[in-house]
């Protein structure tokens, strides 16, 4: 994956905000794979100080597979706390975009 400008992480945190807001995320390695196998992930956030990286390994892959964007930006802890959470975790997927839809858009043409 490539390095993303803090544009573009930015973009990224409202996305997770707004539809958290307005939709609806699911938080966790385990709820995001969940969400990547059946399909119904539009957009997935990957924290990229992620110990031991094995947890999250399989996200971009699976990702890629399903035709689902993926992206992986920050630290746990800034996801988390975009995602609403006092702690951090290793990945959340955007399920109902809400109001978040032209965000998710905007990003994932970017990081085609």
């Amino acid at each position: 994956m490539a390095e993303i400008s803090k544009e573009l992480a930015d973009k990224v945190f409202e996305a997770v905000e707004v539809a958290k807001a307005t939709g609806k995320i699911k938080k966790g390695a385990n709820e995001v794979t969940k969400c990547l196998e059946r399909g119904t992930a539009k957009l997935v956030v990957i924290a990229e100080d992620i110990q031991p990286p094995e947890i999250a390994m399989h996200l971009p892959l699976l990702a890629k597979e399903k035709g689902i964007p993926c992206i992986k930006v920050g630290k746990k802890e800034e996801i988390g706390a975009a995602a609403g959470l006092e702690v951090g975790t290793a990945a959340i997927a955007i399920v109902q975009p809400g109001e978040a839809a032209s965000l998710i858009k905007q990003i994932s043409e970017s990081i085609k």
